[in-house]
Protein backbone atom coordinates (compact mmCIF):
# COMPACT_ATOMS: atom_id res chain seq x y z
CA UNK A 1 0.00 0.00 0.00
CA UNK A 2 2.93 2.32 0.19
CA UNK A 3 2.87 2.91 -3.44
CA UNK A 4 -0.71 3.84 -3.48
CA UNK A 5 -0.37 6.29 -1.00
CA UNK A 6 3.24 7.46 -2.75
CA UNK A 7 0.94 8.00 -5.70
CA UNK A 8 -1.72 10.39 -3.41
CA UNK A 9 1.14 11.83 -1.38
CA UNK A 10 0.00 15.26 -2.60
CA UNK A 11 -3.26 14.12 -1.23
CA UNK A 12 -2.43 13.36 2.38
CA UNK A 13 -2.89 16.88 3.24
CA UNK A 14 -6.69 16.83 1.80
CA UNK A 15 -7.37 13.23 3.93
CA UNK A 16 -5.83 14.91 7.27
CA UNK A 17 -8.16 18.07 6.31
CA UNK A 18 -11.20 15.25 5.67
CA UNK A 19 -10.16 13.50 8.93
CA UNK A 20 -10.31 17.28 11.11
CA UNK A 21 -12.90 18.49 9.55
CA UNK A 22 -15.55 16.04 11.43
CA UNK A 23 -13.34 16.35 15.17
CA UNK A 24 -9.95 17.83 16.29
CA UNK A 25 -7.55 15.26 17.27
CA UNK A 26 -3.95 14.40 18.24
CA UNK A 27 -1.30 13.25 15.43
CA UNK A 28 -1.57 9.84 16.17
CA UNK A 29 -5.05 9.76 15.95
CA UNK A 30 -5.21 10.91 12.56
CA UNK A 31 -2.72 8.08 11.69
CA UNK A 32 -5.51 5.22 12.94
CA UNK A 33 -8.37 7.38 11.26
CA UNK A 34 -5.91 7.27 7.64
CA UNK A 35 -5.48 3.71 8.59
CA UNK A 36 -9.04 3.36 8.34
CA UNK A 37 -9.54 4.56 5.12
CA UNK A 38 -6.52 2.72 3.65
CA UNK A 39 -6.52 -0.74 5.36
CA UNK A 40 -3.45 -1.93 4.53
CA UNK A 41 -1.45 0.84 4.96
CA UNK A 42 -0.56 2.66 8.64
CA UNK A 43 1.04 6.17 7.76
CA UNK A 44 4.08 6.56 10.07
CA UNK A 45 4.72 9.82 11.78
CA UNK A 46 7.94 10.52 9.53
CA UNK A 47 5.20 11.21 7.17
CA UNK A 48 2.30 12.63 9.24
CA UNK A 49 3.78 15.11 11.55
CA UNK A 50 5.98 17.31 8.50
CA UNK A 51 2.67 17.24 6.80
CA UNK A 52 1.13 18.90 10.01
CA UNK A 53 3.67 21.33 10.09
CA UNK A 54 2.67 22.05 6.95
CA UNK A 55 -0.73 22.09 7.06
CA UNK A 56 -0.08 24.34 10.27
CA UNK A 57 2.12 27.14 8.75
CA UNK A 58 -0.38 27.52 4.93
CA UNK A 59 -3.23 28.02 8.10
CA UNK A 60 -4.90 24.90 7.22
CA UNK A 61 -5.05 23.63 10.89
CA UNK A 62 -4.41 25.14 13.94
CA UNK A 63 -3.38 23.28 17.31
CA UNK A 64 -6.29 23.68 19.98
CA UNK A 65 -3.92 22.65 23.25
CA UNK A 66 -2.89 20.03 24.59
CA UNK A 67 -4.71 16.12 25.42
CA UNK A 68 -3.19 13.30 27.21
CA UNK A 69 0.35 13.27 28.13
CA UNK A 70 0.92 16.68 26.08
CA UNK A 71 0.02 15.61 22.92
CA UNK A 72 -1.16 18.28 20.49
CA UNK A 73 -5.02 18.36 19.17
CA UNK A 74 -5.17 19.46 15.82
CA UNK A 75 -8.29 21.77 14.09
CA UNK A 76 -8.82 22.14 10.79
CA UNK A 77 -9.21 25.95 10.59
CA UNK A 78 -11.94 28.11 7.83
CA UNK A 79 -9.22 28.07 5.08
CA UNK A 80 -8.57 24.55 5.63
CA UNK A 81 -12.65 24.16 5.44
CA UNK A 82 -12.34 26.32 2.40
CA UNK A 83 -9.27 24.65 0.75
CA UNK A 84 -11.30 21.33 0.94
CA UNK A 85 -13.82 22.52 -0.25
CA UNK A 86 -12.00 24.05 -3.48
CA UNK A 87 -10.58 20.10 -3.69
CA UNK A 88 -13.48 18.13 -2.95
CA UNK A 89 -13.37 16.15 -6.42
CA UNK A 90 -9.47 15.42 -5.85
CA UNK A 91 -10.61 14.26 -2.39
CA UNK A 92 -13.68 12.03 -3.62
CA UNK A 93 -11.00 10.50 -6.08
CA UNK A 94 -8.59 9.78 -3.32
CA UNK A 95 -10.98 8.08 -1.18
CA UNK A 96 -13.10 6.37 -4.15
CA UNK A 97 -9.91 5.00 -4.86
CA UNK A 98 -8.85 3.87 -0.70
CA UNK A 99 -12.49 2.34 -0.86
CA UNK A 100 -11.87 0.42 -3.95
CA UNK A 101 -8.24 -0.77 -2.54
CA UNK A 102 -10.07 -1.85 0.83
CA UNK A 103 -12.42 -3.89 -0.73
CA UNK A 104 -10.18 -5.60 -2.64
CA UNK A 105 -7.93 -6.64 -0.05
CA UNK A 106 -10.40 -7.82 1.91
CA UNK A 107 -11.42 -10.16 -1.28
CA UNK A 108 -8.02 -11.95 -0.87
CA UNK A 109 -5.48 -8.98 -2.75
CA UNK A 110 -3.68 -8.74 0.25
CA UNK A 111 -2.75 -12.88 0.36
CA UNK A 112 -2.58 -12.10 -3.15
CA UNK A 113 0.19 -9.30 -3.00
CA UNK A 114 1.57 -10.79 0.09
CA UNK A 115 2.23 -14.04 -2.20
CA UNK A 116 3.87 -12.35 -5.72
CA UNK A 117 6.27 -10.43 -2.96
CA UNK A 118 7.79 -14.00 -1.14
CA UNK A 119 7.58 -15.62 -4.43
CA UNK A 120 9.89 -12.49 -5.83
CA UNK A 121 11.60 -12.56 -3.16
CA UNK A 122 12.34 -16.34 -3.66
CA UNK A 123 12.68 -16.67 -7.41
CA UNK A 124 16.03 -17.05 -7.34
CA UNK A 125 16.11 -20.08 -4.89
CA UNK A 126 13.00 -21.75 -6.84
CA UNK A 127 14.46 -25.04 -9.17
CA UNK A 128 12.56 -25.07 -12.89
CA UNK A 129 10.04 -27.45 -11.85
CA UNK A 130 8.94 -24.55 -9.12
CA UNK A 131 8.96 -22.13 -11.89
CA UNK A 132 6.95 -23.58 -14.20
CA UNK A 133 4.65 -24.54 -11.80
CA UNK A 134 3.86 -21.17 -10.97
CA UNK A 135 3.99 -19.85 -14.11
CA UNK A 136 0.75 -22.24 -15.07
CA UNK A 137 -0.52 -21.15 -12.10
CA UNK A 138 0.19 -17.09 -12.78
CA UNK A 139 -1.29 -17.66 -16.35
CA UNK A 140 -3.86 -19.60 -15.24
CA UNK A 141 -5.14 -17.12 -12.67
CA UNK A 142 -4.55 -14.16 -14.80
CA UNK A 143 -6.87 -15.54 -17.34
CA UNK A 144 -9.43 -16.72 -14.79
CA UNK A 145 -9.31 -12.62 -13.61
CA UNK A 146 -9.58 -11.57 -16.95
CA UNK A 147 -12.92 -13.23 -17.32
CA UNK A 148 -14.49 -12.83 -14.32
CA UNK A 149 -13.65 -8.51 -14.68
CA UNK A 150 -14.40 -8.71 -18.49
CA UNK A 151 -17.46 -11.37 -18.86
CA UNK A 152 -18.76 -12.05 -15.74
CA UNK A 153 -17.28 -15.13 -14.96
CA UNK A 154 -20.52 -16.92 -16.43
Amino acid sequence: MESVLRKFKGSLKLLILYVLEKEPLHGYAIMQKLSELFSDYRPSAGIIYPTLSSLKKSGLIETVGKGKREKKTYKITENGKKYLEEHKKELERVLNHAKVMGEFFNLGGRELRDAIFLMIKKFPELNDEQKEKLGELMRKCAREIKFIVEFGGD
